[in-house]
């Protein structure tokens, strides 16, 4: 049996944070296949050491430290493409341009399951609205237009409210400020009962981490504790096929699907 993933994400380290547990939970089975899209390479973030790059090779350093955290986690991606529109402006690109270009690869690859950002981005990230927008998008079309193997479900990375809560409880009592979801860039929770799929990521959380430290040029973002929190689950709104709400939570992002 085969089972093919493919995370269509905006910048590199988004992948590490919404989808690297579930690789490294699959990576030993034999029929497992990862296909890895980034939108953007990511040039317009930040550096956090000026020895590390500069504004003009940030890109290619991002793209190569993305190599190495797979590398680190002990799985790479069987297919890693960058379309290399220009980060922090994704939602400039020419909408159906970049819905077709995904979805030239979701025809190509016919994954099972597809992940990438939904309608909150996460956190409100404008490249995350539009990747996630383009990625869904492109899903549909291909699927009403080929119908066949794969593209059985669509997932939305998402943040459980009552997990977001519990962060900014931790944050007070430290003495920080509390997460403001209003604030662009500043994570936003989903309720609870519409996250379908919550991924146990705690057997394999060093390797997200050891993953995450080749993300130098981004280091500082997220530290210590709060970071091991942040990586020890994946969770996600099951975008498509509609989910019942009497439905249980699923502990995997191919659960329930059987053989393809």
């Amino acid at each position: 049996m085969t089972r093919t993933l493919a995370a269509i994400v905006a910048h590199p380290d988004d992948d590490t944070f919404g989808c690297a547990g579930t690789v490294a939970l699959h990576a030993d089975e034999p029929g497992f296949r990862f296909v890895l899209v980034h939108v953007t390479s990511g040039e317009a973030g930040r550096i956090a050491d000026p020895a590390l790059a500069t504004r003009e090779t940030l890109g290619a350093v991002r793209e190569d430290e993305d190599r190495r955290s797979w590398v680190a986690l002990g799985r790479l991606p069987d297919r890693h493409e960058f379309l290399r529109y220009p980060d922090h402006r994704v939602e400039e690109a020419p909408f159906d341009e970049l819905v077709e270009r995904i979805a030239a690869l979701l025809e190509e690859e016919r994954p099972d399951v597809v992940i990438t950002f939904g309608p909150d981005g996460i956190t409100g990230h404008p490249d995350h609205i539009a990747t996630g927008k383009a990625a869904s998008e492109a899903f549909h079309r291909v699927r009403e237009r080929n119908p066949g193997e794969g593209l059985r479900r669509l997932l939305h990375q998402a943040i459980p409210q009552s997990m977001l809560d519990q962060w900014n409880r931790r944050l007070v009592a430290s003495g920080k400020d509390p997460m403001d979801p209003t604030q662009l860039y500043q994570p936003r929770g989903v309720p609870d009962d519409e996250v379908g799929v919550l991924i146990d990521c705690g057997p394999v959380v060093d390797r997200k981490l050891a993953a995450l430290e080749e993300h130098r040029t981004q280091a500082g973002d997220m530290e210590g504790e709060e970071r091991r929190m942040a990586l020890a689950s994946e969770s996600h709104v099951l975008a498509w096929p509609p989910r019942d709400a009497r439905d249980p939570v699923l502990g995997d992002a191919f659960a329930g699907l059987g053989s393809p």
